[in-house]
């Protein structure tokens, strides 16, 4: 569903609805709200992002925000995304997925220092060979298959929708010993693909987790492009909403594609927090208001996260989307248990629609091209390791590829051909 394309029938412009006396959905103005109202209303079937995209920050800063930060970053972004860096992105997800899982033992140890002795006694990631049996997949990567397989059909509006119901639907038959989480697991199990609205679920104000979240990416490489944001956001709202309708979960599916669009855009990674609560944050409150699906209930839930995405920009220096990045020193695993559950909701860090890629973007920030520190900040840690990791090793993997990654960690891989294959096909739908 490109930009201008209809769901349910009906342009996407179309479908957001001004609601009058509108609160800021993430911050800013009312009159910044009443602005991107008047925006979408437009009639014009080409909406470009430009239009969603103004920050409160100076023209000298909104020119920075465009630049790489460093000479390695510069380098990283000069590059166009291939069809083997999205090869790459679905292949990596899932090898961080298996990592960060390691067979349950790892998503559920809650020390990341006992998890890097424990790694180190293994002969360290290099030493990995990430397959079957030791090392599967969890139910991360085979609903993001779902999704990906789903997109790949080139299905458009309320039928894409139910084929992708349809798809989760599926994928839950393969859940031995992946540990779902429970509200994907409930959602799935309301789903009724092919009936009338049988892709929604009833509002659930316990389904904040990261479900909507990890399995989400890859629509990010679907509307990869700047134009077609609308798109990504309505996609991963409704996708998100199958089995996560409160926001902090189905805005977390949000975050993951938008990053993945990111990160094939070669856009500075300091600026995608700000991308995420000032231009796709607002687009999709507007898309939510216009479908008119549980609209009181997200209203009513939608602060917090925003309210912790700003904290966490705000605490890292990125409030502006201006590198470099502010960080506490030390920051080894210990720091980052204790900064990660900060981050979270419960005190569970990663289990959360908002922090799973929360985290999974402190890792790619610091991380740079070096797999091996990314897989220690997103895959090995004391919280939901598996989740976290598959979020920012698909990002990562747009950027890098399988560069500097042992051929073991991914070679031999569960499901390693589905997930290129999905790649190739998203690639030739969206280029």
């Amino acid at each position: 569903m490109g930009h201008g394309e209809s769901l349910s029938g009906i342009r996407l412009h179309q479908l957001f609805v001004c609601c009058g006396e509108t609160m800021p959905p993430c911050g800013g103005t009312r009159s910044r709200a009443r602005e991107m109202d008047e925006q979408i209303h437009k009639p014009n079937p080409c909406l470009q992002l430009e239009r969603f995209g103004s920050s409160p920050v100076s023209p000298d800063a909104r020119d920075r925000l465009l630049k790489p930060d460093s000479w390695e970053q510069r380098a990283a972004m000069d590059r166009f995304a291939t069809v083997e860096h999205y090869k790459a992105a679905m292949l990596l997800s899932g090898a961080g997925d298996a990592l960060g899982y390691r067979n349950q033992l790892w998503e559920y140890n809650e020390s990341g220092p006992a998890i890097h002795q424990e790694l180190k006694e293994l002969g360290g990631l290099r030493s990995i060979k990430a397959e079957l049996p030791d090392w599967p997949v969890s139910d991360d990567t085979v609903l993001h298959l779902a999704t990906a397989e789903g997109l790949a059909t080139g299905k458009t509006g309320e039928t894409l929708l139910h084929e992708v119901a349809a798809r989760y639907v599926e994928g839950m038959k393969d859940m031995d010993g992946r540990k779902p989480g429970p509200s994907s697991i409930l959602g799935v199990s309301l789903l009724k693909p092919g009936e009338e609205e049988g892709f929604r679920v009833p509002y659930n104000p316990e389904g904040t987790g990261c479900g909507a979240a990890m399995r989400s990416m890859c629509i990010g490489l679907r509307y990869p492009r700047p134009d077609q944001l609308l798109s990504l956001v309505a996609v991963a709202v409704e996708t998100g909403r199958m089995t996560h309708p409160h926001p902090t979960g189905f805005l977390g599916a949000v975050a993951s594609a938008l990053f993945t669009a990111y990160a094939v855009q070669r856009r500075p990674i300091t600026t995608w927090g700000l991308g995420l609560i000032n231009e796709a944050c607002p687009i999709a409150m507007s898309f939510v208001r216009g479908r008119g699906f549980a609209v009181e209930e997200t209203e009513r839930d939608w602060s917090f996260f925003c309210d912790k995405w700003q904290w966490y920009l705000d605490v890292r220096g990125l409030s502006t989307g201006v590198g470099p990045a502010i960080w506490p020193s030390p920051y080894g695993p210990a720091e980052r248990d204790e900064a990660y559950k900060s981050f979270s909701l419960s005190g569970w860090a990663g289990r959360s629609g908002h922090d799973a890629p929360m985290i999974a973007l402190d890792a790619l920030l610091g991380a740079g091209s070096d797999w091996e520190e990314l897989m220690s900040r997103a895959g090995f840690h004391g919280g939901d390791s598996d989740s976290t990791a598959v979020i920012a090793c698909c990002c990562w993997g747009l950027l890098h590829g399988t560069k500097g990654v042992p051929e073991g960690n991914y070679s031999n891989l569960e499901y390693r051909d589905r997930l290129e294959r999905s790649a190739e096909q998203l690639y030739a739908l969206s280029h």
